[in-house]
């Protein structure tokens, strides 16, 4: 089962696929566009051209649990991607991911402002492998 994560950002996307066995995260990259319209056109063409078999888009909740203006961002590009490409859209709990992320390139020995490129990709790696640990993309075991 092939899943893509999206960790969205104002103007860096970050992009982050499975391995094909959906148990580890595998290629991410990020798309740089600060155009919404221009930005869901290209998340588009990538999942025509990848056919993701899930979505996983990151929410960004509050710390107390709250959603707030990213929040919204992030449902309303869940359901333009539904309505656009009919993909199964999961919205998951990003909280810390960016800290997380950070960390990984820091003791990596990335600098700083090569950080910066990074950080949105391996972000959206963050929130794939946290989705894949949590048993969701396999369903209800029994």
């Amino acid at each position: 089962m092939k899943i893509m994560a999206i960790d969205l950002g104002d103007v860096r996307t970050g992009v982050a696929y499975s391995d094909p066995t959906g148990l580890i995260a595998g290629r991410a990259f990020t798309i740089t566009q600060p155009s919404p319209a221009r930005l869901l056109d290209e998340l588009c063409d990538e999942i025509g051209r990848e056919q993701p078999n899930r979505i996983v888009l990151g929410l960004p909740l509050n710390m107390n649990g709250t959603e707030g203006e990213r929040a919204q961002k992030s449902r309303a590009l869940a359901d333009e991607l539904r309505a656009r490409t009919g993909a199964d859209v999961v919205l998951w709990d990003e909280r810390g991911t960016s800290v997380t992320a950070n960390r990984i390139l820091s003791d990596a020995g990335k600098k700083r402002g090569k950080q910066r490129a990074r950080v949105d990709a391996v972000a959206a790696s963050v929130i794939l492998q946290s989705y894949l640990d949590s048993g969701a993309a396999r369903g209800p075991r029994g």
